[in-house]
């Protein structure tokens, strides 16, 4: 009996058997990958998702790899894993924008777009497609085409927050202050502290004149997230533009105090120092902004000399 076994279902049992083994291994690497992932042990977590999709390319496994190798800021690995993902199924959307949006970190507009354009090929009204593809032109300077790609994600769904802040965003780099307006307020209409949301209504309205509004997006800002950088830096220029000098610093102390390291801060109060006439308390402020930043040495001294040179220099 064993020798006809052997000889007629032999290997077929060992392969099964082997097939079995195989499949047993690759679940066990898959969600002990999960379980690593969850628990933040990044470098296991890829080790088990790279064994495992060794013994089976499974779609989920690919993404889940690709998702962590992101998390652990390996966009290059990320990116290769999902171009093969995508070779491999290539009517596969979410790879397609998990692709897109690894593009987009790497500042590759052009192939995040291609991206874009084959999921939307396939899917015309995936909103997520068509807001990506959006921001891809946004990124390459298609100003026009980006509001197109946004209006039709908006028209798909017209609670899409991102897309109206995203083309509010556009309209105002295009200086279109009214129809950016009417974008900023559908969105704080369906979220009242979105905080990106007032700092762009602030600034529009600065730029508007009027500035007691302008003050008060700011100062919104600030009370919801008081580590929100830009509220201070957007408050702090607004008050140095009406010469409001005094004013400006405390702003900029106030964000000092509860971010010590930023750099940003320490060059805004030195402007402002420098433009109230204290040379010596502005040259302190831009060599600590340099002590913390010193890989933009030149471009911070170059703002000062533009200050100090014109009088101007102001960022926004």
């Amino acid at each position: 009996m064993g020798l006809f076994t052997s000889l007629f279902g032999g290997n077929k049992s060992n392969e099964c058997q082997e097939d079995k083994q195989k499949k047993k291994n690759f679940e066990i690497l898959k969600y002990d990958g999960i379980r690593a992932r969850n628990m933040r042990q990044l470098p296991y977590a890829i080790k088990c998702f790279e064994e495992a999709i060794a013994l089976n390319e499974e779609t989920e496994t690919m993404q889940l790899l690709a998702t962590t190798y992101i998390q652990a800021d390996r966009t290059e690995d990320a990116r290769n894993i999902l171009n093969r993902l995508c070779e491999k199924e290539p009517e596969n959307v979410n790879a397609l924008l998990s692709l897109a949006n690894v593009c987009h970190m790497q500042q590759d507009y052009d192939s995040m777009a291609s991206a874009c354009e084959k999921a939307i090929q396939i899917a015309p009204e995936n909103t997520t497609a068509l807001y990506l593809a959006g921001k891809a032109e946004h990124s390459r300077h298609n100003d026009l085409q980006a509001i197109v790609m946004l209006t039709k994600a908006i028209t798909q769904n017209e609670t899409f927050t991102e897309a109206y802040l995203l083309r509010a965003e556009v309209l105002w780099s295009m200086r279109q202050a009214k129809d950016a307006l009417e974008d900023i307020e559908k969105v704080l209409s369906l979220d009242a502290n979105e905080e990106k949301a007032l700092l762009i209504k602030g600034e529009i309205e600065a730029a508007l004149g009027h500035t007691e509004q302008a003050f008060e997006c700011f100062n919104q800002v600030a009370e919801l997230n008081p580590f929100n950088e830009n509220s201070y830096l957007l408050k702090g220029t607004l008050q140095i533009e009406l010469k409001n000098f005094d004013q400006a610093i405390e702003t900029y102390e106030e964000a000092i105090e509860l971010m010590p390291d930023n750099a940003k801060l320490y060059q805004e109060r030195g402007r402002a120092r420098l433009l109230k006439g204290d040379k010596e308390g502005s040259m302190a402020d831009l060599k600590k902004a340099i002590e913390l930043n010193p890989e933009n040495e030149n471009q911070i001294n170059g703002h000062f000399k533009n200050f100090e040179d014109t009088g101007k220099g102001i960022l926004w």
